[in-house]
């Protein structure tokens, strides 16, 4: 069971890197780059890593989620 839940998180991450690359707009790549995150949070729970899962899903992807979100805002509102 654990090795499915692996290979489906896996596969998972290929997908959205991949659609992160191809997307349009700048937005909808840093949500999805948020997205990768969350997919190397439930690796790292799956691989008895809690402390680097906790890291991750904080600092990975909540905070510089929000830096970009934030940075691209600023940069629009120069324009």
């Amino acid at each position: 069971m654990i090795g499915f839940i692996i290979l489906f998180t896996f596969i998972a991450l290929i997908i959205v890197a991949f659609a992160a690359l191809v997307q349009k707009k700048l937005e909808d790549s840093i949500i999805l780059f948020m997205g990768i995150g969350l997919g190397s949070v439930i690796l790292f729970f799956t691989f008895n890593a809690p402390d680097v899962a906790l890291t991750e899903a904080v600092i990975g992807s909540g905070v510089s989620t929000f830096i970009f979100l934030t940075a691209l805002k600023h940069l629009r509102s120069e324009q």
